[in-house]
């Protein structure tokens, strides 16, 4: 399924500002939402404790997510563009499928799991 831009939560731009996310270096999980997911309205769900709706364990899908291994950084300098890149994650449907509106990712290595983009 094709997905569009990452969108990043608003919480997540302080938490970068302020350093507390270390993107080539923390630990980071990709997780699925349904339709009725929080992630769209707000922008504003600070920790994945605060994201509503994610899809349950079943169908090939664990709740809380897959690790988003090996996170890199790319850029900076001349390089006007600063990218983020992870493995990639996937899932691996069975029974019913995987029915989800939206991904999302936050870091698993703080107490607080700040939520950081969604797509």
């Amino acid at each position: 399924m094709a997905a569009g831009p990452w969108i990043l939560l608003n919480d997540a731009k302080l938490a970068l500002e302020k350093g507390l996310l270390i993107l080539n270096a923390d630990t980071f999980k990709v997780g699925l939402a349904t339709s009725g997911s929080n992630l769209a309205a707000a922008l504003t769900p600070s920790a994945y404790s605060n994201i509503t709706d994610e899809l349950s364990t079943a169908n090939g899908y664990t709740a809380g997510g897959a690790t988003a291994s090996s996170p890199t950084l790319a850029g900076g300098g001349a390089t006007a563009t600063i990218t983020w890149s992870t493995a990639a994650v996937d899932w691996v449907a069975s029974g019913s499928g995987i029915v989800a509106r939206f991904a999302f990712i936050y870091d698993n290595t703080a107490a607080v799991k700040q939520g950081i983009a969604y797509c």
